[in-house]
């Protein structure tokens, strides 16, 4: 497997981190553009790389004790701190082992004022405030169907004037997700589709596509935030989402599940008026700019606090 990247990927977001508006380095970002911005890769896609046996053959790959070998050259290659992982890069029996990877907790510190609501994954993010206002998701003239995201026209309407955080996780972030809030958590709803890459390559062509890829939703209330929705979206690549957590009382910051190999999504819906994102969350998403943040950064807090 190659870990070469394109330079003529040229996506940027700002880091939260390090307070700097730097450029993505992309996991196959030429192939991406071949693949979504040509007529032969079009057809490709929708007639192989959209199509559950395409992931389903390159994750069953990604298990093979063959690959493991390329796992310290991926490490190298897009500077990732083994000193970070819960567990020893020697004990990964192939790539997917590295993939699915957990952290030492003391690396994601979740943020532990009552009032804030947490990033539930690592990733890039975009935050709306509010949903209703905005027609320009990843590029212009765009925004989702929240009836054709849930599937269900009561959640619909009650979430069209909420708040929005789409978090896109790269082949090189951790892949674990978390709950943003403590609550009482429902049982996840599998809403099956295809598998439509979800780099923004993909998604500034067809932000529709979210609504096509096979995604799982959880429903979660909270005494403070009242009703979350999380949805998990797969995409190219992704051999599984597997949930880990079961139906019942979970905390801040616990983790919910996690994707298997490739990039993947998770959107979280506030219901209106109830959360306050984070400015620079919200500057630079009207910017068109994501921003870079790790599970258990603050997302934003309750209001009325």
């Amino acid at each position: 497997m190659s870990t070469q990247t394109e330079p003529d990927s040229d996506i940027e977001f700002y880091n939260r981190t390090t307070g700097a508006v730097e450029t993505e380095k992309i996991f196959g970002g030429g192939v991406l553009c071949w693949a979504y911005e040509t007529g032969i890769g079009r057809i490709l896609v929708e007639g192989v790389i959209k199509r559950a046996f395409f992931s389903g053959l390159y994750g069953w790959w990604a298990k093979w004790p063959s690959t493991k070998k390329t796992v310290v050259n991926f490490i190298e290659d897009f500077d990732l701190d083994p000193n970070d992982f819960q567990d020893d890069v020697a004990s990964f029996g192939c790539f997917n082992d590295f993939f699915i990877r957990k952290l030492k907790p003391e690396v994601r510190p979740i943020d532990p004022a009552p009032e804030s609501v947490v990033f539930p994954a690592d990733g890039r993010h975009l935050g709306f405030q509010d949903l209703s206002e905005v027609d320009q998701i990843y590029a212009k003239e765009q925004s989702f169907s929240l009836f054709e995201l849930f599937g269900d026209a009561g959640l619909a309407a009650q979430f069209k004037n909420g708040s929005a955080v789409i978090s896109r996780l790269c082949p090189v972030d951790y892949h674990r997700f978390h709950f943003p809030a403590s609550g009482m958590c429902g049982d996840p709803k599998l809403i099956n589709g295809v598998l439509y890459s979800v780099n923004p390559i993909a998604l500034r062509r067809n932000i529709g596509i979210l609504a096509e890829n096979k995604r799982v939703l959880t429903k979660l209330e909270s005494e403070t935030v009242g009703t979350i929705l999380i949805l998990e979206v797969g995409a190219t690549n992704v051999g599984s989402i597997i949930q880990t957590s079961a139906a019942g009382t979970v905390g801040k910051g616990d983790e919910k599940g996690y994707f298997e190999f490739g990039g993947s999504m998770t959107i979280t819906f506030f219901e209106p008026g109830r959360v306050e994102l984070e400015a620079d969350l919200v500057e630079n998403t009207k910017a068109g700019r994501e921003i870079y943040a790790r599970m258990g950064d603050r997302v934003g807090i309750v209001r009325g606090h």
